[in-house]
């Protein structure tokens, strides 16, 4: 097996790693390690310690077909009408909003610190404002 081979292999899996989001991984903001989510789900979205997370998915959540790649910051956060806590990441690179369930070991302070909006339904691409503030 030639050299050049292997190391195509070894750069696959890591990417596949990388990609599959159920392992560990360094924030991009504060960079610390961030493992699996305790429970509540299989994948980890966003960094439970500052909340950012990284523009990965396209439309669909899972897909991991964004050609972005840049940092999204949580800039809001709701309560959804099950009583279920979501954050709301836009996309510092291309103004992409997401919003995403907030996981147990997530910092509960940090997510109250952010501004409360009405719950969503869908993704939206226009800014979040919250009351009082201007976007």
């Amino acid at each position: 097996m030639s050299r050049t081979y292997r190391r195509g292999a070894r750069y696959q899996r890591r990417k596949g790693r990388f990609h599959g989001g159920g392992d560990d991984f360094r924030c991009r903001h504060c960079k610390m390690m961030v493992g699996v989510p305790p429970s509540g789900g299989r994948n980890r979205n966003h960094c439970p310690i500052c909340l950012y997370s990284r523009h990965v998915d396209g439309r669909t959540p899972g897909d991991r077909a964004s050609d972005c790649g840049a940092m999204m910051a949580p800039v809001a956060a709701f309560v959804r009408h099950k009583g279920e806590q979501a954050i709301v990441h836009r996309c510092l690179g291309c103004g992409f909003e997401r919003h995403n369930r907030i996981a147990a070991d997530d910092n509960f302070a940090s997510v109250m610190r952010l501004p409360v909006i009405e719950p969503r339904t869908s993704r939206r691409e226009e800014p979040v404002t919250a009351p009082g503030r201007t976007a």
